[in-house]
């Protein structure tokens, strides 16, 4: 699966770990040691949010490509 959602990526100096969040998917987030691992583990985590809405006959977002305001 590649990601089509907008991912935010940060460092985050409390949990000395950058920090991807992903917008259009509510509550879902990963992290990692490094910039490189954080994003393959919000795949990971996209992937379970999609599968989770699926189980649960949730809507799964349509990815909008970039979003204006992050």
């Amino acid at each position: 699966m590649s990601i089509k959602y907008e991912l935010v990526i940060y460092w985050s100096e409390e949990d000395h770990s950058f920090v991807v969040e992903v917008p259009e998917l509510p509550g879902c987030m990963a992290d990692g040691e490094t910039y490189e691992q954080a994003v393959t583990n919000a795949q990971k985590v996209i992937e379970e949010w999609i599968e989770t809405a699926k189980d649960l006959n949730r809507p799964i977002p349509e990815p909008r490509g970039r979003l204006m305001y992050a």
